[in-house]
């Protein structure tokens, strides 16, 4: 049925339960002071559906066994604004890392490929700007494979990132050889989009993940962490554990990268501070 204007808004006590929901499933910390927030992203949501209130909305979230109402109302939440190569910085090092291991006739004796995650990947510029960098660095060692997890927690972006369709303007971030090389150009509807040319999109693999998983089920570590931008939602002691949990995954030598807002200061954690935002194990 429609939602009234007197049954519809967001009460404290459903805000804290959302807060609650939230925390619990992704690690989110909205705070006291995001009600404006959720009201504006779930009311289109529950006002749609024709729910006669947040807290029946809520009830229904909760009620869903396949948890596909828990990741829209996640999806809803989450803040997914990225574009490709975003801090340059980190994908500038990346490249120096990946050459300098190559170039090594140690590393490349014990070595077959590079394992990198894009722990966050989002709508997926992270992890296609991972795969353009480290591709092109790999250049001219065809012994070397490149193997990139890229995973989130919502469906949604990640059904986004495995299109790899980007509109024109928006690959103006990215190199202008890469651009050249990376992308082919494609219709649709009537329009032209630039899309990451198979050779690239075959070594990602996209997956739904939640990081508020007490145990990574992964059997081989990485080489490479990317978790940017998402701690800064994470109260402190989920940063902690979850730093931990990343650094446990790390190969020896191996370097995590995280956002340029976000810091490790005040967090107990195995790892040697290289630069801001750049840690090695």
């Amino acid at each position: 049925m429609a939602v009234t204007t007197e049954t519809r808004d967001l009460t404290r006590k459903e805000y804290e339960r959302i807060r609650d929901l939230v925390y619990a499933n992704s690690g989110i910390n909205l705070g006291n002071d995001k009600m404006q927030l959720v009201r504006t992203r779930l009311g289109k949501r529950v006002r749609n559906d024709g729910f006669s209130s947040f807290g029946e909305y809520l009830r229904h979230v909760e009620q869903d066994s396949t948890g596909a109402e828990l990741g829209s109302l996640l999806d809803a939440i989450s803040t997914n604004t990225t574009h490709l190569f975003r801090e340059m910085r980190h994908f500038e090092m990346l490249r120096s890392i990946i050459t300098t291991w190559i170039q090594d006739k140690n590393w490349r004796a014990g070595h077959s490929e590079v394992r990198i995650w894009s722990a966050a990947s989002s709508s997926g510029e992270e992890p296609h700007s991972i795969a353009m960098t480290v591709h092109h660095a790999l250049s001219g060692f065809p012994g070397i494979g490149l193997k990139i997890l890229a995973t989130d927690i919502s469906m949604q972006m990640l059904h986004k990132a495995k299109r790899g369709i980007y509109e024109s303007h928006r690959v103006g971030t990215a190199p202008a050889d890469y651009r050249n090389r990376y992308f082919r150009k494609i219709h649709e509807n009537g329009q032209s989009f630039l899309q990451i040319v198979p050779e690239l999109s075959s070594l990602i693999t996209f997956t739904r993940f939640n990081l508020m998983t007490p145990t990574f089920p992964f059997r081989h570590g990485f080489d490479v962490i990317f978790c940017r931008n998402v701690m800064i939602y994470f109260d402190r002691p989920t940063q902690e554990t979850l730093v931990n949990k990343l650094a446990h995954h790390l190969h020896p030598g191996g370097y995590l990268m995280i956002g340029h807002s976000e810091s490790l200061n005040g967090i107990q954690h195995p790892l040697n501070y290289i630069e801001p935002t750049v840690y090695r194990k």
